[in-house]
């Protein structure tokens, strides 16, 4: 079983008749909502969609929607695109007509960039592709010399080097789509190029007064926000390595080992980690991968990610489940590396809390006994997650009775959600109904040992206290822990 979790952005490539189906059987895990394109019916009739195929195959698949967040751009040109050569004198322009821009000059969609830059810094325009250097910032315009030239066309965006862009995390735009993720019932919300644990903190406050109750992803974009990256994780439920703006910001160079920091971080920090940015880019057109972006997808797996993430290439790419089926081939391969399968995280810990403590011994006891696999009955999700934390070979099964449990733990490493009912609150008839609800399912066989873990008091959030080892067909033969 792949343990790695993928992450599809869902877009009119996916709204061909039967698409959602194929994403589905292709092992899609979540899928993202973009809010940067799109309606809100479009995004609603999507979700709908992707739930109903999830639930005709007997599936699970969360939904995580993405916050556009400042929009730092350049406005439009009179004639579609210029060519900017190097040693061009060209001018950003916050006092410029929208759509007037041409050779020399061109209006801001971000009006404070005047204020936030000053002679001397380097200004990065469509993903890094062209280089301005800021020679003199005069009222509303930023006067620049360019360093690298090329094709510039409309709404391009905008990068400092260096980072210190003081857009806000939250726009106007963002506080209204937080009312449409809780009325969509996400699982998981992604705020766009946060600068600090007070920008996560606000979107949660603002979700829950919407009545929304989804996990916070924070996308590490900013430089900036690796200053006070430990405050950012931990304010957050995860956070996704966005490459893209944040590689252009601190330099292509630097990334790789940005990326492999904050896996390890976010992972110690007992928090979900999405590896995300052009993992298979060249599948927007093309029905197989590079090698290249195969070494890429695999060398995240063996970093530790919890998920891969798809964006273009399923959103408006040729061949949306294709892309799916390769990455899921990629990290299916990759996690049958040994280095996959083992781990001595927080092997010298103190834990503070009983669930957490059950869920650390029970990862050293399936890493170190024959053991078939884990089921977990959880009611909030948290014992899988810390037992996700841990590096094995053996399958976490979540079972719970909500629905939003099991969605929200399709985004965890290794775990698998399984919606089951229960009707009894007595714990050995809990264990057999648990265990028959894995031979249903096909996970476990006669005379398989599993771990159980569960809390005293069923249906209490956060009370996992309880681990059991058990053989399937011979529930008397227990060992208590």
């Amino acid at each position: 079983m792949r343990r790695t979790k993928i992450l599809a952005t869902l877009g009119p490539a996916t709204d061909e008749p039967g698409m959602m189906d194929k994403l589905v059987e292709a092992g899609v895990d979540v899928v993202r909502i973009n809010f940067s394109h799109g309606s809100v019916e479009e995004h609603e009739g999507r979700v709908n969609s992707i739930r109903e195929a999830a639930r005709k195959q007997g599936r699970v698949v969360g939904v995580l929607v993405d916050l556009q967040g400042p929009k730092i751009r350049i406005d439009r040109f009179k004639d579609k695109k210029i060519e900017l050569k190097e040693g061009d004198r060209f001018i950003l322009d916050a006092n410029h007509p929208e759509d007037e821009g041409n050779q020399e000059r061109v209006g801001l969609a971000y009006k404070a960039l005047p204020e936030d830059v000053s002679e001397g810094d380097t200004l990065l325009l469509d993903d890094g592709r062209i280089v301005l250097w800021v020679d003199e910032v005069h009222g509303a315009q930023v006067i620049c010399r360019v360093v690298h030239g090329g094709a510039l066309s409309d709404k391009k965006g905008i990068n400092l080097q260096g980072g210190g862009l003081s857009a806000p995390a939250l726009t106007e735009k963002d506080r209204r789509d937080i009312i449409t993720a809780a009325k969509l019932q996400a699982d998981y919300m992604a705020v766009s190029f946060p600068r600090k644990a007070s920008d996560l903190i606000e979107a949660r406050q603002l979700l829950k007064e919407a009545g929304g109750n989804a996990g916070i992803v924070a996308k590490i974009e900013r430089a900036e926000a690796l200053h006070v990256l430990d405050e950012i994780i931990e304010a957050s439920d995860a956070v996704m390595v966005a490459r893209g703006d944040l590689g252009v910001e601190i330099g292509d160079a630097e990334l790789p080992a940005v990326q492999k920091h904050l896996i390890k971080r976010a992972r110690e920090l007992n928090r979900v980690v999405i590896t995300a940015t052009q993992m298979m880019e060249s599948m927007i057109y093309n029905p197989i991968p590079t090698r290249a972006e195969v070494f890429d997808v695999a060398n995240a797996v063996l970093d530790g990610t919890d998920a891969v993430m798809l964006s273009a290439e399923t959103a408006a790419g040729k061949y949306p489940d294709k892309a799916i089926s390769a990455m899921d081939r990629i990290c299916r391969e990759a996690e049958k590396q040994f280095e996959v399968r083992t781990s001595d995280h927080r092997i010298n810990t103190q834990f503070s809390r009983i669930d957490e403590a059950i869920a650390m011994a029970a990862m050293y006891t399936a890493n170190h006994l024959d053991v078939k696999c884990i089921a977990a009955l959880t009611e909030s999700g948290a014992t899988p997650l810390w037992m996700s934390r841990i590096s094995s070979g053996r399958p976490i099964y979540a079972l719970s009775t909500h629905e939003e449990t099991c969605r929200k733990v399709t985004l965890f490493r290794g775990v698998y959600p399984l919606l089951f009912q229960i009707n009894t609150t007595d714990h050995a008839e809990l264990n057999k109904v648990a265990m028959m609800e894995l031979e249903k399912r096909g996970a476990v066989n006669d005379a398989d040992l599993v771990i159980i873990t569960k809390g005293d008091l069923v249906g209490v959030r956060g009370g996992a206290n309880a681990l059991k080892v058990v053989k399937v067909g011979d529930l008397a033969a227990t060992v208590d822990s």
